[in-house]
């Protein structure tokens, strides 16, 4: 009887053991049941916001915002935007890293805005090179421009590196967010619809002709851009061109700082790209440029630019000649000048574009990016394109500070280093050349606005005033002469003749007085 009961009580025990595993197994069941659907939704959902469904040539999906361009500003605005959530589509010519001889210095004020953006990873790992500054040579002499990096942290100080490296760094970046999708096309027009911006019409990587539809697009698509003519009134000038070559297992004068070297025919531009490459960039005026097809530039730079470079460089300078790696690239200058269109924004060298001398060109970008990112962030909808465009309008206003000092500085100091058959120009050179060796406060000031770290406009008005005074004052020394005074007289009116054009091209209120513009106060619409 004792061992009935006890066979009962364990048959009793097992079936309430087997109907625990058995309801353990059931939810087991449905809980990975749930999971896979939950994760079948998820891909669907990705699929649908993400990747394009096709019905006769027209891409329809649910997109936030197309960037048009995967270059440094247009890479980087998809991070910053996938980062806030934001479904994004990025529509790119040609997706392998890009070959340039350009874009390969980015300004302290720019590596902070990198940090800002949680890009700044972007610059490890590519052989990048520190910058603390540049150092100017001219007869014989030189002054020292030093990045005035004393209150900030140890790692910020200027990069140079390869172009092609540093960009596919940030399209990697913006690739790895889930609600942002990188594609290869050409983009051939906006689609408008009574003057508002849908989206655009491209050919993709396969030759098919679609169509793409978002509430907002951003044209990032460069310097050669072929849609910001129905964007903003475009007035490009090309004052002259880059000569470029690559010197190969040599070292600059001093460790971690460029140089501009001063010479006649044509100010020379080197810096470091890589611990064994120095890039070194010849400015060459349009109107003078030889052909490098029948040997004509490689003559030029043998006879006429060799003897100037450093001594440390020529044998090197020489040698890259001689393996026919000349390149050329046109140096555009292009004042901001956007007429606000609907469903659409204009950003990058599409936008603005300066002298590449000072290496400014990152740095306005990124700032823009960052620009744009704060503005977007409290928007909800962007559907009411009229709305968020009257609203947008404070970009053109608050990118000003960066935007205007590097471009300013950046046409002027061209115009000013490349003069060398007016006497007045040459005057001016002298006096920006030895304004700079009185270090201090004068040399300090003026790489804190050209580095993007102090971007401050009247801070720069002060300084043109004060190297200007200073160039009157060497003049007339050591006594104020008829001659001496009308040379200090055509200095003034030289520095005013180049000054106050570009100042009014960035517009005067907008960069010194910006709390004065309404659209600076543009609120976001509800």
């Amino acid at each position: 009887m004792a061992y009935q009961y006890m066979v009962g009580v364990g048959v009793g025990v097992g079936a309430v053991i087997a109907s625990l595993l058995g309801l353990v197994f059931l939810y087991y069941n449905s809980l990975i049941r749930g999971i896979k659907k939950t994760t079948t939704a998820s891909m669907e959902f990705l699929e649908e916001n993400c990747v394009k469904k096709t019905v006769n040539g027209e891409a329809f999906q649910t997109t936030d915002i197309i960037i048009v361009g995967a270059g440094v500003a247009g890479a980087a605005l998809a991070y910053s935007l996938g980062k806030d959530g934001r479904r994004v589509r990025v529509i790119e010519r040609d997706l392998n890293a890009p070959d340039r001889i350009a874009g390969e210095g980015l300004m302290p004020g720019g590596y902070l805005k990198l940090i800002e953006l949680g890009l700044e990873d972007c610059v490890d790992e590519i052989d990048a090179q520190r910058v603390l500054g540049y150092i100017l040579y001219k007869d014989g002499k030189d002054a020292k421009m030093r990045f005035p990096l004393e209150k900030f942290e140890s790692h910020v100080a200027g990069r140079n590196f390869h172009n092609g490296r540093f960009v596919r760094r940030l399209r990697q970046k913006a690739a790895s967010l889930h609600n942002v999708s990188l594609e290869q096309g050409t983009v051939t027009s906006l689609l408008e619809e009574n003057g508002t911006v849908k989206g655009v019409h491209y050919r993709n990587k396969s030759g098919q002709v679609l169509t793409a539809f978002a509430p907002l697009t951003v044209l990032c698509d460069g310097g050669f851009s072929n849609l910001r003519r129905s964007l903003c009134y475009p007035k490009v000038e090309v004052p002259s061109y880059f000569v470029g070559l690559i010197l190969e297992n040599c070292k600059l004068p001093h460790a971690n700082f460029g140089a501009l070297v001063l010479v006649d025919p044509s100010p020379i531009l080197l810096y470091p790209i890589s611990s064994t490459e120095i890039r070194c960039l010849v400015d060459v005026p349009s109107q003078n440029v030889p052909s490098v097809s029948d040997g004509e530039m490689a003559h030029y730079l043998k006879t006429l630019v060799a003897p100037k470079v450093p001594p440390e460089l020529y044998t090197a300078f020489i040698s890259a000649i001689e393996k026919n790696s000349i390149r050329t690239m046109p140096n555009k200058i292009m004042a901001a000048a956007p007429h606000p269109t609907p469903g659409a924004l204009l950003m990058g060298d599409a936008l603005n574009m300066r002298h590449p001398i000072t290496g400014g060109g990152m740095t306005v970008a990124l700032s823009d990016v960052v620009v744009l990112r704060d503005l977007l962030r409290p928007l909800h909808n962007l559907h009411d394109t009229s709305a968020v465009c009257k609203y947008l309008e404070s970009f053109y206003i608050r990118r000003k500070p960066m935007a205007s000092i590097i471009n300013i500085l950046a046409n002027v100091l061209h115009k000013v280093f490349s003069a060398v058959s007016d006497p007045a120009m040459v005057n001016m050179q002298h006096a920006c050349f030895g304004y700079l060796r009185l270090g201090g406060i004068f040399s300090a000031g003026l790489s804190g606005l050209i580095s993007g770290l102090y971007p401050r406009p009247l801070s720069l008005a002060l300084h043109i005033c004060a190297m200007a005074i200073y160039g009157v004052g060497r003049l007339l020394l050591p006594f104020p002469s008829p001659k001496h005074v009308w040379n200090g007289a055509k200095l003034i009116w030289v520095v005013s003749g180049i000054l106050f054009p570009l100042v009014k091209s960035e517009g005067i209120r907008q960069m010194f007085f910006p709390l004065t513009v309404p659209a600076y106060y543009r609120t976001p619409p509800l």
